[in-house]
């Protein structure tokens, strides 16, 4: 892959949606849309558009876990501790991705993760309390992804098939990956909950999945909690992720609608 961005359009836009679900107290879900440059961060409304004249684009989805509400807490933490470290990453730009990108990526959720690791050592109600995190960041040309979990990202190019970037950080996924289950037995697999990998919780030695995709007019990129894909089959989801004017708030209806078991979130970008 060239080291130099393709052409590309100037223009983002972008939908989020999130849901408690239909059978649960707290939404342990949380979402980030946020635009920055060398000197400022701004956050984003939940419905937009903007040009990368103004800066790059950063959205990520994060899910909670915890008893009581220390997964609503831990959430919150991962998306904004993205803030911290943005600004000054602003010049690493494409022309640097090769080296650059990656590490701020590992240094966020590497800082997000001993943060949480720290408040459960201190805190009672916070022990164990852990959260996924995905995340995408949005340049001229390119988008750079780390991701923890089994939160999702989607890749939907302009012309071919949808694509889960994402690797779900489970025994389920291996299994999937691997071709041994297909995704109705991952459904139901009795171990589709157990993590291999979170931000906090039981996890010692973090590894997140770090790379970029190139973007061009018309790619979409969906970022979605497993409660999303919990009420969307595949097949149905990569349909859905083609509609026109597409917004985060039909596919979140559709999957609450389905299914409502878990907090549902779903982030859908379009580069114009």
């Amino acid at each position: 892959m060239s080291s130099s961005p393709p052409c590309a359009s100037r223009h983002v836009r972008w939908s989020g949606m999130t849901h408690v679900g239909r059978f649960r107290k707290n939404n342990e879900d949380a979402f980030l849309a946020l635009t920055f440059d060398a000197r400022e961060l701004r956050y984003l409304g939940k419905d937009g558009s903007g040009d990368f004249d103004a800066g790059d684009y950063v959205f990520a989805v994060s899910d909670g876990m915890g008893g009581a509400k220390s997964g609503e807490v831990a959430s919150k933490i991962a998306v904004e501790k993205i803030t911290r470290l943005l600004p000054a990453s602003f010049k690493l730009g494409a022309q640097r991705i090769e080296s650059g990108f990656g590490d701020v990526l590992v240094e966020i959720f590497t800082r997000t993760h001993e943060s949480l690791l720290d408040l459960g050592r201190h805190y009672e109600e916070c022990r164990g309390m852990g959260a996924t995190l995905s995340l995408c960041w949005f340049m001229p040309g390119w988008m750079a992804f780390a991701h923890v979990g089994d939160s999702r990202i989607y890749y939907i190019p302009a012309e071919g098939e949808m694509i889960q970037i994402s690797e779900d950080h489970s025994p389920v996924g291996r299994l999937f990956r691997a071709g041994k289950i297909n995704e109705r037995e991952a459904r139901s697999h009795p171990s589709r909950s157990l993590l291999e990998q979170v931000l906090g919780g039981q996890t010692r030695e973090l590894s997140p999945q770090i790379g970029r995709v190139e973007c061009r007019s018309g790619d979409r990129f969906l970022i979605c909690s497993d409660g999303l894909t919990d009420g969307i089959w595949s097949h149905r989801l990569a349909d859905m992720a083609r509609e026109p004017d597409l917004m985060a708030k039909r596919l979140v209806d559709f999957a609450v609608n389905e299914s409502g078991r878990d907090n549902t979130t779903a982030l859908v970008i379009e580069i114009l």
